[in-house]
């Protein structure tokens, strides 16, 4: 595989640029580097910049070795989900850093790679591994056929399906004499409880919703987050691009969490935790993407841009 094949068209690069500011020099962190877009644009901006770019998909790891091997030891690239920080011998020693980016979702490369298993298009094997054709955990298949009626359902309202009670009780009967194993399958099943061929945006949300819940993503972006910022410097960022309505909800929390100087249940007589803030949000509500930027990348339509500074003492 070479760099080509997985080209990384940085999603909002001026307001990440403008956010972490990376002409003041340090290590940044890029913990989604996918074919390090971003990465790419920090180590432009100041020779005093290094990066440590995580990513736990192997082909996005080698393309960003690939893209910033002219940087030399400036850039260093980890096969490793950011939720892990800490918990390998490479990468626990990280901190102190300048800046740190979490680009969620699924890249282009990913969609448009039909082994991967990510698209709706007719024939695609459902798989949906972050990891890999090779990666841990279930396929999106082995997810639709063992998962109770229940799961199915929460993943799909979750999912902000209307119809999610119908849809799950499509699933399991479906199920009942041919196994999910394509793409076609699940389209099928969301065009039978439509009683109408699914639009394009009906079955992109659907396929997310699957794919959020195959890889855990939710609790990897909950783990990640308090990791990652426990090794900010002192006036550090986190800039964090989310493309859906449930990364984006616990991303807003958490900053809201960390920027409060008593996180104590209510009616407690006395606090007990931190006692004072970690730091401060720096985005009131997220940025978003320019019309123009839209038009050039359709992708980045959905995408949400939120800020924290970690506190300077």
């Amino acid at each position: 595989m070479t760099e080509e094949t997985f080209q990384h068209t940085p999603v909002m690069p001026d307001e990440v640029l403008k956010a972490l500011r990376p002409e003041r020099g340090g290590v940044f962190l890029d913990a989604t580097i996918g074919g390090a877009g971003h990465a790419a644009l920090f180590l432009e901006a100041e020779s005093a910049v290094q990066v440590i770019g995580f990513d736990q998909d192997p082909e996005a790891v080698e393309a960003a070795r690939r893209r910033l091997e002219q940087f030399g030891e400036r850039a260093r690239v980890y096969e490793v989900n950011f939720r892990d920080i800490g918990r390998t011998e490479d990468t626990e020693g990280i901190g102190n850093l300048a800046g740190a980016l979490l680009d969620l979702g699924v890249s282009s490369h990913q969609i448009d790679t039909s082994a991967r298993g990510f698209s709706f298009r007719p024939g695609t094997s459902l798989r949906m591994r972050m990891g890999g054709t090779t990666g841990e955990g279930a396929p999106a298949a082995e997810f639709l056929n063992r998962s109770d009626e229940h799961e199915l359902g929460r993943v799909f309202r979750e999912g902000d399906e209307r119809r999610w009670r119908a849809l799950a009780r499509e699933v399991v009967w479906r199920r009942r004499t041919r196994p999910f194993s394509t793409s076609d399958d699940l389209v099928g099943a969301l065009a039978g409880v439509l009683g109408r061929r699914a639009s394009e945006q009906e079955k992109a949300r659907l396929f997310q919703a699957v794919r959020i819940a195959v890889n855990d993503e939710l609790g990897a972006l909950s783990e990640g987050l308090t990791e990652i910022q426990s090794r900010l410097a002192p006036e550090g960022r986190l800039a964090v691009l989310s493309y859906h309505s449930l990364e984006d909800r616990i991303v807003k929390r958490a900053f809201r969490e960390w920027g409060a100087d008593c996180i104590c249940p209510p009616g407690f007589p006395e606090c007990r935790c931190r006692g004072e803030s970690l730091g401060r949000v720096v985005t009131r509500k997220p940025l978003r993407p320019t019309d123009e930027e839209v038009a050039r990348n359709p992708r980045a339509r959905s995408a949400r841009l939120r800020v924290w500074e970690n506190s300077g003492k």
